[in-house]
């Protein structure tokens, strides 16, 4: 019986170590272990993402202390409109990746006025430079570019030059 006690609490004494390490491993760029998983370290909430054929921790987003949510959340300030923008932008991101200009004109698509769209779009406090580079890692999964290739598709889907070429380093190209 006592053989089997310190057996288990050495094993769970073992997992609680390990667990602790491999969370504070967490930075960004560093390799991580499945695609979507999400880790907090240092103030920061990482998640997994794959570029390329490799593993990567994204640059995290910042947690707010108030806050006990990992999912982005819509303004509650503004019109009616502006809120409803801002959570159909906050669907979109959780969904796909886009340029800024490519969001506004995808919430423009789906009816709001350019103004309440923009509003919506900033609400998000997207990374951009993070969006192209999961924009290019899910271009390559679907099909071969070359390097100039994808940064002009990059820049074609509204992101700029820098957040193009940013992108696409992040892919290994």
């Amino acid at each position: 019986m006592k053989k089997s006690l310190v057996v288990v609490f050495l094993i769970a004494f073992l997992s609680i170590n390990s667990l602790a390490s491999a969370e504070a491993a967490v930075q960004a760029g560093t390799a991580c272990p499945k695609a979507g998983k999400t880790s907090t370290a240092n103030g920061r909430i990482y998640t997994c993402i794959k570029l390329g054929s490799k593993l990567y921790w994204n640059n995290g987003t910042a947690v707010k202390p108030s806050s006990t949510s990992k999912q982005p959340t819509a303004s509650v300030s503004g019109t009616v409109s502006q809120q409803n923008a801002s959570k159909k932008a906050t669907s979109y991101l959780r969904n796909s990746s886009f340029s800024r200009s490519g969001l506004i004109k995808q919430l423009e698509f789906e009816g709001f006025n350019n103004a309440d769209a923009a509003y919506g779009v900033d609400a998000q406090k997207a990374d951009w430079n993070e969006q192209a580079a999961l924009k290019a890692a899910s271009y390559l999964k679907n099909s071969s570019f070359s390097r100039s290739g994808l940064i002009n598709q990059l820049l074609f889907e509204g992101f700029s030059k820098t957040e193009a070429e940013y992108g696409v380093s992040r892919t290994g190209l």
